[in-house]
Protein backbone atom coordinates (compact mmCIF):
# COMPACT_ATOMS: atom_id res chain seq x y z
CA UNK A 1 0.00 0.00 0.00
CA UNK A 2 1.14 3.63 -1.26
CA UNK A 3 0.95 5.26 2.22
CA UNK A 4 1.56 8.83 0.02
CA UNK A 5 -0.83 8.03 -2.27
CA UNK A 6 -3.48 6.82 0.74
CA UNK A 7 -2.61 10.37 2.33
CA UNK A 8 -3.48 12.42 -1.14
CA UNK A 9 -6.65 10.57 -1.08
CA UNK A 10 -7.66 11.61 2.54
CA UNK A 11 -6.80 15.08 1.82
CA UNK A 12 -9.44 15.28 -1.44
CA UNK A 13 -11.53 13.75 1.12
CA UNK A 14 -11.20 16.09 3.73
CA UNK A 15 -12.03 18.68 0.95
CA UNK A 16 -14.93 17.19 -0.36
CA UNK A 17 -17.22 16.04 2.69
CA UNK A 18 -16.14 19.08 4.81
CA UNK A 19 -15.00 17.17 7.75
CA UNK A 20 -11.65 17.23 9.64
CA UNK A 21 -8.51 15.71 8.43
CA UNK A 22 -8.20 14.69 12.31
CA UNK A 23 -11.32 13.34 12.28
CA UNK A 24 -10.67 10.95 8.92
CA UNK A 25 -7.12 9.99 10.33
CA UNK A 26 -8.72 8.49 13.04
CA UNK A 27 -11.52 7.11 11.41
CA UNK A 28 -8.43 5.05 9.12
CA UNK A 29 -6.90 4.07 12.38
CA UNK A 30 -9.55 2.39 14.09
CA UNK A 31 -10.40 0.81 10.58
CA UNK A 32 -7.10 -0.67 9.77
CA UNK A 33 -6.58 -1.75 13.20
CA UNK A 34 -9.75 -3.56 13.10
CA UNK A 35 -9.19 -5.10 9.81
CA UNK A 36 -5.56 -6.52 10.93
CA UNK A 37 -6.94 -8.05 14.25
CA UNK A 38 -9.43 -9.56 12.10
CA UNK A 39 -6.82 -11.07 9.96
CA UNK A 40 -4.79 -12.77 13.02
CA UNK A 41 -7.92 -13.93 15.18
CA UNK A 42 -7.43 -11.21 17.49
CA UNK A 43 -9.51 -12.12 20.70
CA UNK A 44 -9.60 -9.08 22.18
CA UNK A 45 -6.31 -8.65 23.78
CA UNK A 46 -3.70 -7.85 21.25
CA UNK A 47 -1.92 -4.37 21.36
CA UNK A 48 -2.01 -3.09 17.68
CA UNK A 49 -1.17 0.67 17.13
CA UNK A 50 -1.09 2.63 13.65
CA UNK A 51 1.47 5.13 14.00
CA UNK A 52 0.89 8.08 10.62
CA UNK A 53 3.31 10.64 10.02
CA UNK A 54 3.35 12.82 6.99
CA UNK A 55 4.44 10.49 4.42
CA UNK A 56 4.10 6.99 6.30
CA UNK A 57 2.23 4.75 7.64
CA UNK A 58 3.36 2.74 10.35
CA UNK A 59 1.20 -0.76 11.66
CA UNK A 60 2.68 -1.31 15.14
CA UNK A 61 2.13 -4.73 17.60
CA UNK A 62 3.49 -4.69 21.01
CA UNK A 63 4.59 -7.92 22.08
CA UNK A 64 6.71 -9.80 25.02
CA UNK A 65 10.17 -11.12 24.83
CA UNK A 66 9.79 -14.74 26.18
CA UNK A 67 12.15 -17.56 25.36
CA UNK A 68 11.97 -19.41 22.18
CA UNK A 69 10.40 -22.36 23.77
CA UNK A 70 7.90 -20.07 26.18
CA UNK A 71 6.23 -19.05 23.14
CA UNK A 72 2.22 -19.16 23.12
CA UNK A 73 0.61 -17.09 21.26
CA UNK A 74 2.06 -15.39 18.05
CA UNK A 75 0.11 -11.86 18.39
CA UNK A 76 0.85 -11.65 22.47
CA UNK A 77 4.82 -13.00 22.45
CA UNK A 78 8.02 -12.91 20.50
CA UNK A 79 11.07 -14.95 21.22
CA UNK A 80 14.16 -14.03 22.36
CA UNK A 81 15.90 -14.93 19.36
CA UNK A 82 13.51 -12.85 17.50
CA UNK A 83 13.39 -10.02 19.20
CA UNK A 84 17.71 -9.60 19.32
CA UNK A 85 17.29 -9.22 15.45
CA UNK A 86 15.02 -5.90 15.94
CA UNK A 87 16.44 -4.59 18.78
CA UNK A 88 19.93 -5.34 20.53
CA UNK A 89 20.59 -5.85 24.60
CA UNK A 90 16.39 -6.75 25.15
CA UNK A 91 15.69 -9.33 27.48
CA UNK A 92 12.98 -11.66 28.62
CA UNK A 93 10.37 -10.03 29.68
CA UNK A 94 10.77 -6.77 27.77
CA UNK A 95 7.60 -5.38 25.47
CA UNK A 96 9.15 -4.77 21.78
CA UNK A 97 6.93 -2.81 19.31
CA UNK A 98 6.78 -4.72 16.00
CA UNK A 99 6.38 -3.28 12.89
CA UNK A 100 3.71 -5.25 10.25
CA UNK A 101 3.76 -4.11 6.80
CA UNK A 102 0.66 -3.04 5.15
CA UNK A 103 0.54 -5.34 2.35
CA UNK A 104 -0.14 -8.23 4.65
CA UNK A 105 -4.02 -7.67 4.87
CA UNK A 106 -5.74 -9.65 2.31
CA UNK A 107 -8.84 -8.16 0.22
CA UNK A 108 -11.18 -9.51 2.82
CA UNK A 109 -9.43 -7.70 5.47
CA UNK A 110 -9.37 -4.55 2.76
CA UNK A 111 -12.85 -4.71 2.32
CA UNK A 112 -13.00 -4.51 6.48
CA UNK A 113 -11.10 -1.27 6.18
CA UNK A 114 -12.91 -0.12 3.29
CA UNK A 115 -16.81 -0.73 5.42
CA UNK A 116 -14.91 0.63 8.37
CA UNK A 117 -13.71 3.89 6.76
CA UNK A 118 -17.00 4.39 5.74
CA UNK A 119 -18.88 4.06 8.57
CA UNK A 120 -16.10 6.30 10.79
CA UNK A 121 -16.05 9.09 7.82
CA UNK A 122 -20.08 8.85 7.88
CA UNK A 123 -20.21 9.68 12.45
CA UNK A 124 -17.77 12.60 11.58
CA UNK A 125 -19.95 13.61 8.63
CA UNK A 126 -22.65 14.10 11.14
CA UNK A 127 -20.73 15.65 13.77
CA UNK A 128 -19.94 18.31 11.38
CA UNK A 129 -22.96 19.06 9.90
CA UNK A 130 -24.52 18.71 13.90
CA UNK A 131 -21.83 21.91 14.86
CA UNK A 132 -22.85 23.73 11.21
CA UNK A 133 -26.88 23.59 12.11
CA UNK A 134 -27.01 23.06 16.17
CA UNK A 135 -28.16 26.98 15.65
CA UNK A 136 -30.24 26.69 12.86
CA UNK A 137 -33.09 25.19 14.28
CA UNK A 138 -36.36 26.15 13.24
CA UNK A 139 -34.94 27.73 9.64
CA UNK A 140 -35.09 27.02 6.35
CA UNK A 141 -32.02 25.74 4.50
CA UNK A 142 -31.33 25.48 0.63
CA UNK A 143 -29.74 22.10 -1.10
CA UNK A 144 -29.66 20.42 -4.13
CA UNK A 145 -30.52 17.32 -5.14
CA UNK A 146 -28.21 14.44 -5.95
CA UNK A 147 -30.54 11.58 -6.45
CA UNK A 148 -33.86 10.00 -6.21
CA UNK A 149 -34.70 6.16 -4.76
CA UNK A 150 -37.18 3.83 -5.53
CA UNK A 151 -38.88 4.39 -2.62
CA UNK A 152 -39.35 8.23 -3.15
CA UNK A 153 -36.85 9.39 -1.54
CA UNK A 154 -34.39 11.85 -2.06
CA UNK A 155 -30.64 12.18 -1.17
CA UNK A 156 -29.56 15.89 -0.85
CA UNK A 157 -26.31 17.88 -0.56
CA UNK A 158 -26.12 19.99 2.04
CA UNK A 159 -23.14 21.99 1.89
CA UNK A 160 -20.20 19.56 2.09
CA UNK A 161 -22.78 16.99 3.90
CA UNK A 162 -25.52 14.85 2.19
CA UNK A 163 -28.74 14.06 3.62
CA UNK A 164 -31.75 11.94 3.12
CA UNK A 165 -35.03 13.14 3.36
CA UNK A 166 -37.48 9.91 2.93
CA UNK A 167 -41.06 10.34 1.08
CA UNK A 168 -42.85 10.91 4.35
CA UNK A 169 -41.06 14.15 4.65
CA UNK A 170 -41.45 15.65 0.58
CA UNK A 171 -44.83 17.16 0.35
CA UNK A 172 -47.35 14.68 -1.42
CA UNK A 173 -46.21 13.05 -4.34
CA UNK A 174 -43.76 15.64 -5.44
CA UNK A 175 -40.59 14.33 -7.56
CA UNK A 176 -37.51 16.66 -8.10
CA UNK A 177 -35.15 15.47 -10.55
CA UNK A 178 -31.17 15.53 -10.19
CA UNK A 179 -28.75 18.66 -9.44
CA UNK A 180 -32.41 20.60 -8.63
CA UNK A 181 -32.84 23.16 -5.93
CA UNK A 182 -35.27 22.36 -3.09
CA UNK A 183 -36.04 24.25 0.39
CA UNK A 184 -36.26 22.56 3.58
CA UNK A 185 -36.76 22.79 7.18
CA UNK A 186 -34.36 21.95 10.31
CA UNK A 187 -36.96 20.29 12.16
CA UNK A 188 -34.92 18.67 14.57
CA UNK A 189 -30.82 18.79 15.34
CA UNK A 190 -30.08 16.64 18.19
CA UNK A 191 -27.51 13.98 19.57
CA UNK A 192 -28.17 10.53 21.24
CA UNK A 193 -26.33 7.45 22.09
CA UNK A 194 -26.22 6.45 18.27
CA UNK A 195 -24.82 10.43 17.46
CA UNK A 196 -25.46 13.62 16.02
CA UNK A 197 -28.37 13.60 13.79
CA UNK A 198 -30.43 16.14 12.00
CA UNK A 199 -33.95 15.77 10.64
CA UNK A 200 -35.01 17.92 7.35
CA UNK A 201 -38.13 18.37 6.40
CA UNK A 202 -41.08 19.58 3.96
CA UNK A 203 -43.69 18.00 5.42
CA UNK A 204 -44.23 19.16 8.60
CA UNK A 205 -46.03 21.98 10.20
CA UNK A 206 -42.95 23.81 10.90
CA UNK A 207 -42.49 24.55 6.83
CA UNK A 208 -45.56 26.34 6.66
CA UNK A 209 -44.89 28.53 9.79
CA UNK A 210 -41.92 29.73 7.81
CA UNK A 211 -43.73 29.95 4.98
CA UNK A 212 -45.99 32.57 6.67
CA UNK A 213 -43.32 34.90 8.22
CA UNK A 214 -41.44 35.05 5.18
CA UNK A 215 -44.65 36.16 2.62
CA UNK A 216 -46.58 37.89 5.40
CA UNK A 217 -45.22 41.18 6.99
CA UNK A 218 -47.59 41.51 9.43
CA UNK A 219 -47.10 38.21 10.80
CA UNK A 220 -42.78 39.01 10.91
CA UNK A 221 -43.42 41.65 12.77
CA UNK A 222 -45.61 40.57 15.43
CA UNK A 223 -48.77 42.23 14.35
CA UNK A 224 -50.45 39.32 14.07
CA UNK A 225 -49.31 35.55 15.35
CA UNK A 226 -49.57 32.32 14.35
CA UNK A 227 -51.29 30.79 17.47
CA UNK A 228 -51.53 26.67 16.18
CA UNK A 229 -51.02 24.67 12.75
CA UNK A 230 -52.44 21.14 11.59
CA UNK A 231 -51.47 19.49 8.71
CA UNK A 232 -52.19 16.76 6.52
CA UNK A 233 -49.07 17.56 3.50
CA UNK A 234 -50.23 17.78 0.25
CA UNK A 235 -53.55 17.81 0.89
CA UNK A 236 -54.67 20.62 3.65
CA UNK A 237 -53.33 22.87 6.34
CA UNK A 238 -54.76 24.48 8.97
CA UNK A 239 -53.57 27.73 10.69
CA UNK A 240 -55.09 29.38 13.71
CA UNK A 241 -53.68 33.34 13.97
CA UNK A 242 -55.04 35.78 16.25
CA UNK A 243 -54.13 39.47 17.09
CA UNK A 244 -54.05 41.97 19.85
CA UNK A 245 -54.27 45.27 17.65
CA UNK A 246 -58.25 45.71 17.35
CA UNK A 247 -57.60 47.77 14.06
CA UNK A 248 -55.95 44.88 12.52
CA UNK A 249 -57.96 41.64 10.56
CA UNK A 250 -55.09 38.95 10.91
CA UNK A 251 -57.23 36.84 8.54
CA UNK A 252 -57.14 39.60 5.71
CA UNK A 253 -53.25 39.70 6.67
CA UNK A 254 -52.63 36.59 6.13
CA UNK A 255 -54.90 36.40 2.67
CA UNK A 256 -53.42 39.44 1.59
CA UNK A 257 -54.66 42.10 -1.09
CA UNK A 258 -56.97 39.81 -3.85
CA UNK A 259 -55.26 37.09 -2.31
CA UNK A 260 -51.68 37.02 -3.10
CA UNK A 261 -49.98 36.35 -0.25
CA UNK A 262 -51.75 32.89 0.28
CA UNK A 263 -51.05 32.46 -3.37
CA UNK A 264 -47.24 32.72 -2.69
CA UNK A 265 -47.25 30.39 -0.27
CA UNK A 266 -49.73 28.07 -1.99
CA UNK A 267 -47.29 27.31 -4.89
CA UNK A 268 -44.51 26.47 -2.56
CA UNK A 269 -46.30 23.66 -1.17
CA UNK A 270 -45.73 20.78 -3.66
CA UNK A 271 -43.20 20.80 -6.13
CA UNK A 272 -44.63 20.10 -9.64
CA UNK A 273 -48.10 19.23 -8.37
CA UNK A 274 -51.23 19.59 -10.27
CA UNK A 275 -53.37 20.00 -7.05
CA UNK A 276 -51.62 22.53 -4.70
CA UNK A 277 -52.63 21.66 -0.61
CA UNK A 278 -55.44 23.55 0.78
CA UNK A 279 -54.89 26.09 3.08
CA UNK A 280 -57.79 27.30 5.92
CA UNK A 281 -56.81 30.60 7.73
CA UNK A 282 -58.46 30.42 11.27
CA UNK A 283 -59.09 32.84 13.67
CA UNK A 284 -58.54 31.89 16.65
CA UNK A 285 -60.56 32.22 19.89
CA UNK A 286 -61.03 31.24 23.41
CA UNK A 287 -64.41 30.60 23.23
CA UNK A 288 -64.51 27.06 22.15
CA UNK A 289 -67.63 27.28 20.29
CA UNK A 290 -66.86 29.92 17.77
CA UNK A 291 -63.13 28.47 17.32
CA UNK A 292 -64.73 25.10 16.51
CA UNK A 293 -67.27 27.06 13.67
CA UNK A 294 -64.26 28.17 12.14
CA UNK A 295 -62.15 25.40 12.34
CA UNK A 296 -64.45 23.09 10.25
CA UNK A 297 -64.32 25.55 7.57
CA UNK A 298 -65.05 25.96 4.54
CA UNK A 299 -68.09 23.57 5.83
CA UNK A 300 -71.05 26.15 7.60
CA UNK A 301 -71.77 24.71 11.60
CA UNK A 302 -75.39 25.69 12.03
CA UNK A 303 -75.22 24.38 15.74
CA UNK A 304 -72.63 23.90 18.09
CA UNK A 305 -73.17 21.91 21.52
CA UNK A 306 -70.15 21.19 24.10
CA UNK A 307 -69.97 18.38 25.68
CA UNK A 308 -68.08 15.23 27.18
CA UNK A 309 -67.00 11.60 25.76
CA UNK A 310 -67.52 8.48 28.25
CA UNK A 311 -63.67 8.74 28.88
CA UNK A 312 -64.10 12.63 29.73
CA UNK A 313 -62.27 14.23 26.62
CA UNK A 314 -63.68 17.57 25.29
CA UNK A 315 -66.46 16.51 22.69
CA UNK A 316 -68.58 18.98 20.13
CA UNK A 317 -71.51 17.50 18.31
CA UNK A 318 -71.87 19.62 15.14
CA UNK A 319 -74.91 20.42 13.14
CA UNK A 320 -74.79 21.02 9.37
CA UNK A 321 -76.49 21.54 6.54
CA UNK A 322 -77.91 18.78 4.76
CA UNK A 323 -76.19 17.43 1.97
CA UNK A 324 -72.84 19.61 2.79
CA UNK A 325 -71.51 16.35 4.51
CA UNK A 326 -68.65 15.79 2.03
CA UNK A 327 -67.12 19.37 2.58
CA UNK A 328 -67.11 18.93 7.00
CA UNK A 329 -65.34 16.01 6.40
CA UNK A 330 -63.20 16.72 3.63
CA UNK A 331 -60.47 14.53 1.12
CA UNK A 332 -59.44 11.66 3.11
CA UNK A 333 -61.24 12.96 6.05
CA UNK A 334 -58.65 15.64 6.64
CA UNK A 335 -61.22 18.65 7.09
CA UNK A 336 -63.20 17.16 9.96
CA UNK A 337 -59.70 15.86 11.12
CA UNK A 338 -57.70 18.74 11.43
CA UNK A 339 -60.56 20.93 12.73
CA UNK A 340 -60.48 17.90 15.48
CA UNK A 341 -56.69 18.54 16.12
CA UNK A 342 -56.71 21.60 16.23
CA UNK A 343 -59.59 22.31 18.75
CA UNK A 344 -58.72 19.64 20.86
CA UNK A 345 -62.37 18.49 20.56
CA UNK A 346 -64.09 15.07 20.16
CA UNK A 347 -66.28 15.65 16.84
CA UNK A 348 -69.70 14.56 16.01
CA UNK A 349 -70.78 16.16 12.93
CA UNK A 350 -74.48 15.45 11.69
CA UNK A 351 -76.97 16.81 9.23
CA UNK A 352 -79.66 19.01 10.16
CA UNK A 353 -82.53 16.56 9.49
CA UNK A 354 -81.39 14.22 12.16
CA UNK A 355 -82.32 16.21 14.55
CA UNK A 356 -86.05 15.70 13.52
CA UNK A 357 -85.35 11.95 14.83
CA UNK A 358 -82.72 11.82 17.14
CA UNK A 359 -83.85 12.37 20.44
CA UNK A 360 -80.32 12.15 21.50
CA UNK A 361 -79.31 15.53 19.74
CA UNK A 362 -82.72 17.01 20.92
CA UNK A 363 -81.55 16.65 24.27
CA UNK A 364 -78.30 18.87 23.61
CA UNK A 365 -78.08 22.44 24.31
CA UNK A 366 -76.92 23.43 21.03
CA UNK A 367 -75.67 27.35 20.23
CA UNK A 368 -75.66 29.20 17.09
CA UNK A 369 -72.68 31.74 16.00
CA UNK A 370 -74.69 34.29 17.00
CA UNK A 371 -74.78 33.23 20.91
CA UNK A 372 -70.78 32.39 21.17
CA UNK A 373 -70.63 35.16 19.75
CA UNK A 374 -72.27 37.14 22.71
CA UNK A 375 -70.34 34.56 25.09
CA UNK A 376 -67.18 35.69 23.49
CA UNK A 377 -67.90 39.45 24.03
CA UNK A 378 -68.78 39.24 27.81
CA UNK A 379 -65.42 36.85 28.01
CA UNK A 380 -63.63 39.97 26.09
CA UNK A 381 -65.27 42.50 28.49
CA UNK A 382 -64.87 40.77 31.69
CA UNK A 383 -61.23 40.22 30.60
CA UNK A 384 -61.01 43.96 30.19
CA UNK A 385 -62.15 44.57 33.65
CA UNK A 386 -59.58 42.33 35.54
CA UNK A 387 -57.06 43.90 33.62
CA UNK A 388 -58.46 46.87 34.67
CA UNK A 389 -58.51 46.46 38.00
CA UNK A 390 -54.72 44.55 37.99
CA UNK A 391 -53.44 47.66 36.79
CA UNK A 392 -55.14 49.66 40.02
CA UNK A 393 -53.60 47.06 42.02
CA UNK A 394 -50.25 47.49 40.64
CA UNK A 395 -50.27 51.45 40.76
CA UNK A 396 -51.24 51.13 44.68
CA UNK A 397 -48.41 48.68 45.01
CA UNK A 398 -45.93 51.08 43.67
CA UNK A 399 -47.18 53.67 45.82
CA UNK A 400 -47.17 51.60 49.06
CA UNK A 401 -43.34 50.43 48.46
CA UNK A 402 -42.35 54.85 47.56
CA UNK A 403 -43.75 55.90 51.14
CA UNK A 404 -41.87 52.33 53.22
CA UNK A 405 -38.63 53.95 51.14
CA UNK A 406 -39.60 57.26 52.25
CA UNK A 407 -40.02 58.69 48.54
CA UNK A 408 -42.20 61.70 48.18
CA UNK A 409 -44.78 61.17 44.93
CA UNK A 410 -46.05 64.16 43.06
CA UNK A 411 -49.55 63.70 44.35
CA UNK A 412 -51.97 66.53 42.43
CA UNK A 413 -53.12 68.75 44.93
CA UNK A 414 -56.90 69.77 44.94
CA UNK A 415 -58.97 72.46 46.27
CA UNK A 416 -60.79 72.20 49.44
CA UNK A 417 -64.11 73.89 50.45
CA UNK A 418 -63.77 74.95 54.10
CA UNK A 419 -66.67 77.05 54.48
CA UNK A 420 -69.15 74.56 55.38
CA UNK A 421 -72.30 75.44 54.40
CA UNK A 422 -71.07 79.13 54.27
CA UNK A 423 -73.23 80.96 51.44
CA UNK A 424 -70.59 82.58 49.29
CA UNK A 425 -71.17 85.60 46.80
CA UNK A 426 -74.93 85.43 47.01
CA UNK A 427 -76.33 88.54 45.53
CA UNK A 428 -78.43 90.77 48.22
CA UNK A 429 -81.85 91.35 47.05
CA UNK A 430 -82.17 94.16 45.63
CA UNK A 431 -85.95 96.24 44.15
CA UNK A 432 -85.88 96.94 40.56
CA UNK A 433 -87.09 100.48 41.92
CA UNK A 434 -83.14 100.28 43.02
CA UNK A 435 -81.92 100.23 39.41
CA UNK A 436 -81.05 103.26 38.32
CA UNK A 437 -78.98 103.67 34.28
CA UNK A 438 -75.81 104.47 34.98
CA UNK A 439 -74.22 107.91 34.29
CA UNK A 440 -70.48 107.28 35.82
CA UNK A 441 -68.80 104.39 37.07
CA UNK A 442 -68.14 104.30 40.67
CA UNK A 443 -65.26 103.66 42.32
CA UNK A 444 -64.85 99.97 44.07
CA UNK A 445 -65.33 99.31 47.02
CA UNK A 446 -64.45 95.82 49.24
CA UNK A 447 -66.47 94.17 52.22
CA UNK A 448 -64.96 91.87 53.93
CA UNK A 449 -67.21 88.77 54.67
CA UNK A 450 -67.23 86.69 57.53
CA UNK A 451 -68.22 82.81 57.38
CA UNK A 452 -70.69 81.51 59.52
CA UNK A 453 -70.28 78.13 60.65
CA UNK A 454 -71.99 75.06 61.49
CA UNK A 455 -71.78 72.72 64.11
CA UNK A 456 -68.08 73.45 65.69
CA UNK A 457 -66.51 73.58 62.04
CA UNK A 458 -63.13 74.60 62.08
CA UNK A 459 -62.21 78.34 62.21
CA UNK A 460 -61.56 79.28 58.69
CA UNK A 461 -60.53 83.03 57.08
CA UNK A 462 -63.05 83.36 54.42
CA UNK A 463 -61.76 84.76 51.13
CA UNK A 464 -61.98 88.76 50.53
CA UNK A 465 -64.81 89.40 48.22
CA UNK A 466 -65.09 92.41 45.47
CA UNK A 467 -68.15 93.56 45.10
CA UNK A 468 -69.09 96.27 42.24
CA UNK A 469 -71.69 98.49 42.92
CA UNK A 470 -74.56 100.21 40.22
CA UNK A 471 -75.99 102.73 42.05
CA UNK A 472 -75.53 106.06 40.18
CA UNK A 473 -73.54 109.00 42.48
CA UNK A 474 -76.85 111.09 42.69
CA UNK A 475 -78.65 107.97 44.03
CA UNK A 476 -76.39 107.77 47.12
CA UNK A 477 -75.84 111.14 47.94
CA UNK A 478 -79.61 111.53 48.02
CA UNK A 479 -80.07 108.13 50.12
CA UNK A 480 -77.10 109.15 52.41
CA UNK A 481 -78.52 112.66 53.15
CA UNK A 482 -82.25 111.26 53.80
CA UNK A 483 -80.33 108.75 56.45
CA UNK A 484 -79.16 111.75 57.75
CA UNK A 485 -81.75 113.61 58.52
CA UNK A 486 -83.55 110.24 59.73
CA UNK A 487 -80.98 109.96 62.18
CA UNK A 488 -80.98 106.64 61.67
CA UNK A 489 -77.82 104.19 61.58
CA UNK A 490 -75.00 103.94 58.94
CA UNK A 491 -75.24 100.66 57.45
CA UNK A 492 -72.96 99.15 55.07
CA UNK A 493 -74.69 96.85 53.10
CA UNK A 494 -73.57 94.44 50.48
CA UNK A 495 -74.00 94.59 47.15
CA UNK A 496 -74.36 91.68 44.37
CA UNK A 497 -71.31 91.08 42.84
CA UNK A 498 -72.21 91.67 39.12
CA UNK A 499 -70.91 93.06 36.03
CA UNK A 500 -71.75 96.65 35.13
CA UNK A 501 -74.36 97.65 32.80
CA UNK A 502 -76.44 94.54 33.46
CA UNK A 503 -79.63 95.22 32.23
CA UNK A 504 -83.33 95.10 34.06
CA UNK A 505 -84.33 92.34 32.18
CA UNK A 506 -81.85 89.96 32.54
CA UNK A 507 -80.76 90.97 36.91
CA UNK A 508 -84.02 88.32 37.27
CA UNK A 509 -82.36 85.55 35.86
CA UNK A 510 -78.85 86.03 36.41
CA UNK A 511 -78.00 81.86 38.32
CA UNK A 512 -75.99 82.20 41.53
CA UNK A 513 -73.39 78.68 41.61
CA UNK A 514 -72.39 76.68 44.56
CA UNK A 515 -75.09 78.06 46.92
CA UNK A 516 -75.16 75.29 49.49
CA UNK A 517 -77.65 76.89 52.06
CA UNK A 518 -80.70 79.20 51.78
CA UNK A 519 -80.54 82.42 53.58
CA UNK A 520 -83.35 84.75 53.77
CA UNK A 521 -82.20 88.15 53.10
CA UNK A 522 -83.38 91.48 54.02
CA UNK A 523 -84.37 94.63 51.83
CA UNK A 524 -81.91 97.32 51.95
CA UNK A 525 -85.03 100.06 52.51
CA UNK A 526 -88.71 99.31 54.35
CA UNK A 527 -91.45 100.28 52.60
CA UNK A 528 -92.04 103.36 54.41
CA UNK A 529 -88.31 104.50 54.14
CA UNK A 530 -89.08 104.25 49.78
CA UNK A 531 -92.29 106.14 50.00
CA UNK A 532 -90.03 109.10 52.30
CA UNK A 533 -87.51 108.97 49.68
CA UNK A 534 -89.66 109.23 46.99
CA UNK A 535 -91.54 112.29 48.40
CA UNK A 536 -88.04 114.26 49.22
CA UNK A 537 -86.98 113.78 45.44
CA UNK A 538 -90.46 114.91 44.00
CA UNK A 539 -90.85 118.19 46.01
CA UNK A 540 -90.33 121.01 44.49
CA UNK A 541 -89.72 122.99 47.54
CA UNK A 542 -86.66 120.68 47.85
CA UNK A 543 -83.03 123.01 48.43
CA UNK A 544 -80.47 120.75 47.12
CA UNK A 545 -77.37 122.36 48.78
CA UNK A 546 -74.29 120.88 48.22
CA UNK A 547 -72.64 123.08 50.64
CA UNK A 548 -74.63 121.63 53.38
CA UNK A 549 -73.59 118.14 52.91
CA UNK A 550 -69.15 117.29 54.42
CA UNK A 551 -68.09 115.00 51.70
CA UNK A 552 -65.02 114.13 54.18
CA UNK A 553 -67.73 111.80 56.31
CA UNK A 554 -68.36 109.63 53.32
CA UNK A 555 -65.09 109.79 51.04
CA UNK A 556 -64.50 106.03 52.97
CA UNK A 557 -66.68 104.60 50.37
CA UNK A 558 -65.15 106.20 47.59
CA UNK A 559 -61.52 106.44 48.56
CA UNK A 560 -59.43 103.69 46.47
CA UNK A 561 -57.11 103.31 49.18
CA UNK A 562 -59.23 102.11 51.99
CA UNK A 563 -59.72 98.86 49.91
Amino acid sequence: MDAKLLLEGINDLVEKKGISKDDVLTSLKEAIIKAYAKEIGDAGDARIDLVITDDTFDLQITKTVVKDEDVDVDYLDIALSEAKKLKKGVKVGDEIAVSIPLNVLTRVSTNVVKSVLKQKLGEAEKRALFEQYKDRMDEMVTGTVENSDERGGITVKLGHSSVYLSKKDLIGDEKFADNESIRMYVDNVSTNEKGPSIKLSRSCEGFVKRLFEEEIQDIANGTVIIKNIVRAAGIRSKVAVYTNNINVDCVSSCIGSNGHAIKRIVDQLGHNLRDKEKIDIIRYSKTDGLYIIDALRPAVALKVALTKTADDKNKAVVIIADDTMSIALGRKGSNARLASKLTGYVLDIHEESELATNEELQNLDFKTADDFALIEKERVRAENYERYLAQIKSTELASENKEVKGEKENVPSFSVDTSFGVEKNKPQQILDEDLIDEVEEVKEEKVVETPVAEEKAPEVVAPTTEVKTTTTLESLEAQLESSKKKESSKVVHKTSKRPHNITEEEQPNEEVKHEKKVVPQMDIYTKEELEDLDNELLDDDYDYDDEDIDYDEYDKYYDDDNK
